[in-house]
């Protein structure tokens, strides 16, 4: 094979879809006082009301961030606020509407999600890239044939931007104790599609 044997490129797509087995929550609790102190000791109460929700098997508190500050009226000082941001992966899909639940019967100031994603990705994301590399070859081969060769080595491989995983929602559950029934809200797990391109170079053979 010579450095000037013809070459062929040609794009690869893959994807698969699976089911999210993983849900990412935001919930924050605001409180207000006439001191620091005095906003800062109702957000403990607030965000306690949480912590059996947070205390949850399957679930994982990822981070909390408070933040304390004084509010104006125009030019003067009023009161106090304080407000804690509670970062939460459930891991077990299986208790997400009874967090949700107790998270909403503790009366936040916000709540998001759930965010869905896979728990181990990298599975998933080899079979896309198998599928990728043999739309690619398949491509190639069909342009080897169509010059009258056959394709031959493959010379690179590159991975293209769109690669990885993306969400592409619908769970039944019983009312948790003391919080909101959350069973019509559809918040079953989602699918999941993770997808890899890639971009390949064959040699071309007896064109």
């Amino acid at each position: 094979m010579t450095e000037n044997a013809p070459e062929i490129v040609t794009e690869g797509n893959g994807w698969v879809e699976h089911t999210a087995d993983r849900a990412e929550l935001s919930v924050v609790f605001d409180a207000r006082g006439r001191s620091r102190t005095a906003a800062v000791e109702e957000l403990g109460r607030r965000v306690g009301g949480a912590e059996k929700a947070l205390g949850l098997p399957g679930l994982t508190v990822r981070g909390r961030r408070v933040s304390v500050h004084t509010e104006y009226k125009g030019s003067k000082p009023s009161d106090c606020r304080a407000s804690e941001a509670i970062q939460v992966r459930v891991d077990d899909p299986d208790v997400l509407e009874e967090v949700l639940s107790l998270l909403l019967g503790a009366e936040p100031a916000a709540l998001s999600g759930p965010a869905w994603s896979l728990a181990d990705p990298d599975a998933v994301l080899a079979e896309a890239q198998r599928r990728a590399v043999a739309d690619a070859r398949r491509r190639a081969e069909g342009y080897a044939a169509a010059l009258g060769g056959s394709l031959g080595r493959l010379v690179r491989l590159s991975e293209g931007p769109e690669h990885g995983a993306a969400p592409m929602m619908a769970m039944r559950a019983a009312r948790a104790e003391g919080g909101p029934d959350v069973a019509d809200l559809g918040l079953e797990p989602e699918p999941v599609r993770v997808t890899a391109r890639c971009t390949t170079t064959w040699t071309l053979i007896g064109s």
